[in-house]
């Protein structure tokens, strides 16, 4: 039922970021992290709608910061190799 739920609106410009995010021309890895538990499913419909707006295809969620180390990313980015 929260995915479907939107809470809020992806600003414009917000969605033009995000683009230039998506994008960009470096080769290094880059993430957009979003944190606090209970905000995550408060707004689960509303990062469907984000992800489904700014057209990410690739989503990789964690529940705590201290889960995002080196080991967690390599393992999530070897699917690309």
């Amino acid at each position: 039922m929260s995915e479907s739920l939107v809470v809020c609106d992806v600003a414009e410009d917000l969605v033009e970021k995000l683009r230039k995010f998506r994008f960009r021309k470096e080769t290094n890895n880059a993430a957009i992290i979003r944190c606090k538990p209970e905000q995550q499913m408060m707004y689960a419909g509303s990062k469907n709608k984000l992800v489904q707006t700014a057209e990410l295809t690739k989503v990789f969620e964690i529940r705590n910061t201290e889960d995002l180390t080196e080991e967690w990313l390599r393992e999530k980015l070897g699917f690309f190799h």
